[in-house]
């Protein structure tokens, strides 16, 4: 793959989408008390680049470069989930924060299994 203007300007069109789109969960998830806009787009995410991973095969690289790196790297967010443990963690939120390790990490994963499904239904 070559670093050029166009690949380029992919990743950064489908990355202003993506924070967008991160922006918006944030503003209709209440998180407040736990941060459950961050696991939202981080299962949303890992469930969509699954299904398009494994349905659609032959997609270009200028469409990976446009939807995975750029729309899926920045609607997704794993600085901010660490961040948010990280912060209960210091603030003597143990369990929360080992709620939050468990929730993202098995909702993203079974995520990802179940676009994994889905993909074998569009086909």
């Amino acid at each position: 793959m070559d670093f050029t203007l166009v690949n380029l300007a992919l990743v950064a069109i489908g990355g202003a989408i993506g924070a967008v789109l991160r922006f918006s969960v944030g503003q209709v998830v209440d998180s407040s008390q736990f941060p459950w806009a961050t696991i939202a787009v981080n299962v949303i995410g890992s469930f969509l680049l699954a299904l398009l991973s494994f349905s659609y095969t032959g997609i270009s690289i200028e469409t990976r470069l446009f939807l995975f790196t750029g729309l899926f790297g920045a609607f997704t967010t794993m600085s901010t989930f660490s961040l948010e443990t990280t912060q209960m963690l210091f603030d003597g939120r143990t369990l929360n924060a080992c709620l939050n390790i468990v929730l993202n990490v098995g909702l993203c994963v079974g995520g990802a299994v179940l676009g994994k499904y889905a993909s074998a239904l569009l086909a």
